[in-house]
C-alpha cells in the first residue's frame, strides 16, 4: 500500500506535530492572527466546553445504569456505550487542557500530539457498540423466536467484552500510535504493520456497513410492508442514536481512515472532534428527551432514572398507557 511504510507514517505524524505545534503557538494571540488560527482557539475552547459537559451527562448514565437500575441485556450494551462516550469526552477534555497550559507553561509537545490519537479507543469502541445494538435489534425484528430462545443470556456481557478487546487491540497495533509509542521501533515489522492496517481498514469500513444495513432494514420493517412492528421508544431511541452517530460522529472514522490523504491545511482535526464531542453529549440527551416525552413530573434524580426507564422500553404507546392506568 503506496504511503504505508514506516517511514511514511513517523513522516506523516512529524507534520501532523509541526501543524500542531505552530497552531498552538498561535493560541498567544499574535498580532498577526490568522483565519486558521482564530478557527483553531474557538474549536479548542468549544471543544472544553462541550467535553466537560459531555462528561457529567454520561456520568449521571453510568451512575443510573451502574447502581440505580436493573440492567438487562439492552442496558449492558447502554452502559458500555456510556463509557465509551465518557473516555472520547474526557482524552479530548485532557488534550484541550494541555493546549492551554502549552501556551502559559512548557511541556512537551509530543504528549498533546499522542493525545490527539487516544480517542481512537473509544471511538472504535462506540462505533462497535451502536452496530452490535442496531444488529441485534434487527435480529430480534427478523426473526423473534429464534433470538428470543436461542439467544444466551449473557450475549450481551461477553460481546461487549470481546469489543473491548478487540478496540484496544486494533488502537494499539495501529500504525500511528505504535510510533508515538515507540518511535525508536518505527523500522521495524513494517510488512506486519501495513498487513494490521489493511485489517484495522476493513474492520472499521465493514462496522460502517453493517451499522447502515442493520439500520435500514430496522427502518422498513417499521414503516414499510405488510408486517410491520410497533413504533416503541426503544426504537425511537436506537434510531437517534445511529442518525446522530452518522452526522456527526462519521466524519472522526473517515478522517481516521484517510488522514494521510487528507490536505492538512488549516488542520481539520479539531473541527472532526468537535462533531465526535457533540454526538458523545447528545447520547443521554437522547435517552432523557425519549423517555420524557407525555410525562410532566418535576426535575429530580428520581426522575432521571425514569426517564432512562422509559426510553429503552420495548412497549408500545398504547400498551404502556394500558399498563399505566391498571
Amino acid at each position: 500500500m503506496e504511503g504505508r511504510n514506516s517511514t511514511g507514517d513517523f513522516l506523516s505524524k512529524d507534520i501532523s506535530i509541526s501543524t500542531l505545534e505552530t497552531n498552538i503557538r498561535a493560541f498567544n494571540g499574535p498580532n498577526d492572527t490568522s483565519y486558521c488560527d482564530i478557527k483553531f482557539q474557538t474549536m479548542i475552547l468549544l471543544s472544553l466546553i462541550t467535553s466537560l459537559f459531555g462528561m457529567v451527562l454520561n456520568a449521571i448514565v453510568l451512575w443510573l445504569l451502574g447502581f440505580q437500575m436493573h440492567r438487562n441485556a439492552f442496558l449492558v450494551y447502554i452502559l458500555n456505550l456510556a463509557v465509551a462516550d465518557f473516555l472520547f469526552l474526557f482524552s479530548q477534555f485532557v488534550y484541550c487542557v494541555l493546549v492551554i497550559i502549552y501556551t502559559i507553561d512548557s511541556i512537551s509537545i509530543d504528549m498533546i500530539s499522542f493525545l490527539t490519537f487516544m480517542p481512537t479507543f473509544p471511538y472504535l469502541l462506540g462505533l462497535s457498540i451502536i452496530t452490535t445494538i442496531s444488529v441485534e435489534r434487527c435480529l430480534s425484528v427478523m426473526w423473534p423466536i429464534w433470538y428470543h430462545c436461542k439467544c444466551p443470556r449473557h450475549t450481551s456481557a461477553v460481546i461487549c467484552v470481546l469489543l473491548w478487546a478487540l478496540s484496544l487491540v486494533f488502537t494499539f497495533l495501529d500504525g500511528k500510535t505504535y510510533y508515538l509509542l515507540f518511535p525508536y521501533l518505527r523500522f521495524s515489522w513494517t510488512f506486519t504493520f501495513e498487513t494490521l492496517e489493511i485489517i484495522i481498514t476493513v474492520w472499521t469500513i465493514l462496522l460502517f456497513v453493517v451499522l447502515c444495513g442493520s439500520s435500514l432494514i430496522l427502518l422498513v420493517r417499521i414503516f414499510c410492508g405488510s408486517q410491520r412492528i410497533p413504533v416503541t421508544r426503544l426504537y425511537v431511541t436506537i434510531a437517534l442514536t445511529v442518525l446522530f452517530f452518522l452526522i456527526f460522529d462519521l466524519p472522526f472514522g473517515i478522517y481516521w481512515l484517510l488522514d494521510q490523504w487528507i490536505d492538512r491545511y488549516c488542520y481539520i482535526y479539531d473541527e472532526i472532534i468537535f462533531l465526535s464531542c457533540i454526538n458523545s453529549c447528545a447520547n443521554p440527551i437522547i435517552y432523557f428527551l425519549v423517555g420524557s416525552i407525555t410525562n410532566h413530573s418535576s426535575f429530580k434524580m428520581k426522575t432521571l432514572k425514569l426517564f432512562l426507564e422509559r426510553a429503552m422500553q420495548d412497549t408500545p404507546e398504547e400498551k404502556e398507557g394500558v399498563e399505566s392506568g391498571s
